[in-house]
């Protein structure tokens, strides 16, 4: 069973766990239900890699709201991870084992239902802060871009009914691939979730390439161990194509470029 999280001072978090509790039975602190648990936290969602110290479940599904500076409205799912210094929860250079097949269906559905959420973008995010501790799979569901949005309770309990859906319903299972390069929101990667057969794993932005060595390069590995496949946004790779190519020809990955 999954557990899914909200940070009590995340308005967007808060109003989507509010909506989903209605229906559940709370014992202790967790609301308990048919298809997941719910826990609201005291403390923010990005730093709960102490989770796995109080609570034992197949994964981690974070509710939250999605913040950016150019105002753009977006509803978005992303993994984990940092790539270089933890500026905003996490660890140094540690990436989170992420949720493909979950991240996949519930983009699939959200898309869906995009006449009910025209204004917004749809799109996954590179990844990105923390936690990045936990030992089982995690995953960002977000809500975004502003205060006006995260408060709007008809909006966080429409998409809280999407999160119900895709937990009420069995999720299938499909290749998994590691993305490399492209924007924090990578707009390729984010089709091949929507339409291609792929559901995706880590994806390092090209900003975050610099920062690709030996080390990192194996851990991102060794979290992704479900990947079968390497996706290249081909021309989103910038100076760093040939190290990228250099470290994936030591694996055993397929090779996609997009």
């Amino acid at each position: 069973m999954e557990l899914l999280i909200a940070y009590q001072d995340d308005p967007a978090g808060h109003n989507m766990a509010k909506f989903l509790c209605k229906e559940m039975t709370k014992e202790n602190e967790i609301y308990r239900g048919k298809f997941y648990d719910l826990l609201i936290i005291p403390t923010p969602a990005i730093s709960a890699d102490w989770l796995e110290e109080k609570y034992d479940y197949d994964g981690f599904v974070f509710l939250s709201k999605h913040a950016a500076e150019s105002g753009v409205l977006a509803l978005t799912c992303h993994s984990t991870g940092n790539f270089d210094e933890a500026k905003f929860g996490g660890n140094n250079r540690q990436v989170a084992i992420p949720h493909p097949d979950l991240q996949k269906q519930y983009l699939k559905i959200l898309k869906e239902h995009q006449i009910q959420f025209s204004e917004f973008d749809i799109t996954i995010e590179a990844t990105h802060h923390g936690p990045t501790d936990l030992k089982k799979p995690s995953i960002f569901i977000e809500i975004g871009t502003t205060e006006k949005q995260w408060t709007d309770v008809d909006l966080c309990n429409r998409i809280a009914q999407l999160v119900h859906q895709v937990f009420s319903n069995p999720i299938p299972e499909n290749p998994v691939a590691i993305c490399f390069g492209g924007t924090h929101y990578p707009s390729k990667f984010t089709k091949e979730l929507l339409t291609g057969k792929h559901a995706l794993g880590t994806v390092i932005p090209k900003h975050a390439l610099d920062f690709l060595d030996d080390e990192l390069f194996s851990h991102i590995l060794s979290q992704n161990k479900m990947a079968k496949t390497a996706l290249l946004d081909w021309t989103g790779l910038g100076p760093n194509k040939q190290k990228v190519l250099g470290f994936l020809e030591t694996t055993d990955l397929e090779v996609i470029r997009l």
